[in-house]
């Protein structure tokens, strides 16, 4: 697989449309209309305004590339774009030369100066886009906001709205391939959210549910798709590059080690927690079909998704990125370690045994 094979496969796998020669006027910033736009302010009238954000394929890998620099350390920075209705759209993102924790993920003074003075040097060589959004980092634990994001968001959209807050994670970017990210806004301080029925699943740690169960009705996620244009061909060849070696020369099973042992243990804490819940409360506890093998008369709970039916999804999310792993190692080795001249297939018997695996179990035959 070369580099453009590559780059294509990312597209495909994160559905990056490309646009059409004849509408890159996506690309031409009116300062008029955005200046009107922002006079009119719609948003403030409707706390649900904007439903979509439009990402750039430049932006995408720019920040894709921060994020999986920083390791288990929360990164930060910054978005630029503009307001297309009620969608954003991101033009170009640059990060801040700050670190994120769990209990601070602000610029502070340091990533505010080299904001503006990065907002005021761009300005110069003609990138007109206004700061749009801000992006960080949850290496590890899914993409939402917790109760600092919420705060940051809430400042930042009372201040200079629109804006809108972007979260990647890292770590299941690189287990699954395809980016994992999200983006969203969060409602005005006082607002009581509609009751929108349960959203997409996804594993949080057993040490962030409650940061996400108590701010999860603070805000809401916008539908994200991704785009790309002729325009912008050659500064993705160049970013595509490096991002493209970074992740050949790279493995999934050594670089996310730690990540993959946090979610075993987390899982391990997340089963035990389960059995000591059901043997205080008997059976049914383990949703619709209940311990003693009868289905429990609660019309609810046979709608919600048990505890252990979520444990087993977060189970077999572990096997299959783990699966991944390894068929991404067995690639590479075919690719660059198998002499191509070497007719004899035993060059493959260090990585399959295939007596082990087409051996019928004893007793099943």
């Amino acid at each position: 697989m070369d580099a453009i094979n590559a780059r294509k496969n990312f597209e495909f796998i994160n559905n990056i449309k490309s646009v059409n020669p004849e509408l890159d006027q996506i690309y031409h910033f009116n300062e008029a209309e955005q200046k009107q736009i922002l006079n009119e302010s719609p948003w403030k009238k409707d706390p649900h305004y904007f439903t979509h954000v439009k990402i750039s394929a430049v932006a995408l890998i720019k920040m894709v590339m921060h994020a999986r620099s920083g390791g288990s350390i929360e990164v930060m920075g910054m978005m630029q774009g503009k307001v297309q209705g009620n969608t954003i759209t991101i033009m170009d993102a640059f990060a801040l030369p700050v670190e994120g924790t769990e209990t601070r993920v602000n610029a502070q003074a340091e990533g505010y100066e080299y904001m503006v003075q990065y907002m005021t040097k761009i300005k110069e060589v003609g990138r007109l886009e206004n700061a749009i959004g801000w992006y960080h980092s949850h290496p590890g634990y899914g993409c939402w906001l917790s109760g600092i994001d919420v705060n940051t968001q809430m400042q930042n959209q009372q201040f200079q709205d629109p804006f809108v807050a972007v979260v990647i994670d890292p770590n299941r970017t690189i287990s699954a391939g395809k980016v994992e990210i999200g983006a969203f806004r969060t409602y005005p301080e006082g607002y009581k959210a509609p009751d929108e029925g349960p959203s997409e699943y996804q594993t949080i740690p057993l040490s962030k549910i409650e940061d996400f169960g108590v701010h999860c009705k603070q805000y809401y996620p916008l539908e994200i798709s991704h785009f790309k244009s002729t325009l912008d061909t050659q500064l993705l060849d160049q970013l595509w590059n490096k991002y493209w070696v970074n992740t050949l020369s790279q493995s999934p099973l050594l670089s996310n080690r730690e990540y993959a042992a946090r979610q075993m243990s987390d899982l391990a804490e997340k089963l035990q927690m389960t059995a000591a819940i059901a043997s205080r409360a008997g059976p049914g506890t383990f949703g619709p079909l209940g311990s003693s093998g009868h289905y429990t008369k609660d019309k609810k709970k046979k709608q919600e998704e048990s505890q252990l039916s979520k444990i087993t999804r977060d189970s077999n999310k572990i096997s299959v990125e783990a699966t991944h792993g390894l068929i991404s190692q067995v690639l590479k080795n075919v690719l660059f370690t198998t002499n191509p001249h070497q007719k004899d297939s035993s060059a493959l018997g260090p990585l399959v045994d295939t007596d082990t695996v087409l051996s019928p179990t004893p007793g099943t035959s």
